[in-house]
């Protein structure tokens, strides 16, 4: 891939640290202009610096994204400073633990709010502009493979994420007329920054625990960030067709599939 997405405005929640973070660096080496969302300032304008260090433009937008107005506000700001916003991605995500029975009023919510309600309200903040304006325009949401089913212990994440592979269909078909495409990764098992910090403080993994994962994997090894990044850049881009409404499973194991 070179130049996939040049002259292109993109906003990413959870831009600053893990997968959002590669998915900026990827889109980045694409040419793009990039505005990334989080909450830590530090983090994020030291990413934003790093990006810009390397040739690309890039800024940072501190927000909650819980909060609906703060998340709508990172939309605005980006369309105030660029003129415009051309993709969304919507990475950001908790991954805090839960089963059916023991997962808090409190958990459940925060969990629809990051992991669904957010991306809900910047993708309307963000098809209001490319409507607006009358261009196309592409999302990109990271979902889970796990809005499957997943394991018991992640309850109140499969409801959040299996909510947004639906609505991922939904915007898609709702907006397909206006040129606006749509898109979901399943992610599977990655080796994330967040997903290293999940297996240590959440199932007392220590450090070789992704060597050893790895070796149970057909691929033998977890899904990697660049590998991730790169796809999503694709999807973002014009190359990616008339690709919409899809929300692809991106793993090396096979929902439904038995045995071996």
């Amino acid at each position: 891939m070179q130049d996939l997405l040049t002259g292109k405005v993109i906003l990413i929640s959870g831009g600053t640290q893990g997968l959002g973070a590669g998915i900026a660096r990827a889109s980045a080496r694409e040419g793009a202009t990039l505005v990334l969302v989080g909450r830590n300032a530090e983090r994020g304008e030291h990413v934003a610096a790093d990006l810009a260090a390397a040739g690309a433009e890039a800024s940072f937008v501190q927000a909650d994204i819980t909060d609906v107005a703060q998340a709508v506000a990172t939309v605005e700001a980006t369309v105030t400073k660029h003129g415009r916003i051309d993709s969304l991605v919507n990475s950001a995500g908790l991954t805090t633990r839960g089963t059916l029975l023991n997962t808090t009023e409190e958990l459940f919510d925060r969990h629809i709010a990051v992991n669904l309600r957010a991306p809900f309200f910047l993708m309307q903040a963000a098809v209001a502009d490319m409507k607006r304006r009358g261009t196309p325009g592409t999302i990109v949401n990271i979902i889970s493979i796990d809005s499957h089913g997943g394991q018991s212990f992640l309850a109140p994440y499969v409801a959040a994420k299996a909510g947004l592979a639906g609505l991922t269909r939904n915007a898609a078909h709702a907006h397909r007329w206006d040129r606006i495409r749509i898109n979901g990764l399943n992610i599977g098992w990655s080796a994330t920054d967040g997903e290293n910090l999940t297996q240590r403080e959440s199932h007392g993994a220590d450090v070789d625990w992704q060597q050893r994962a790895a070796a149970t994997l057909p691929m033998g090894k977890l899904g990697q960030v660049d590998e991730i990044a790169d796809f999503v850049a694709f999807l973002l881009s014009d190359r990616s067709g008339v690709v919409t409404g899809s929300v692809i499973d991106w793993d090396q194991n096979v929902i439904g599939g038995l045995g071996d």
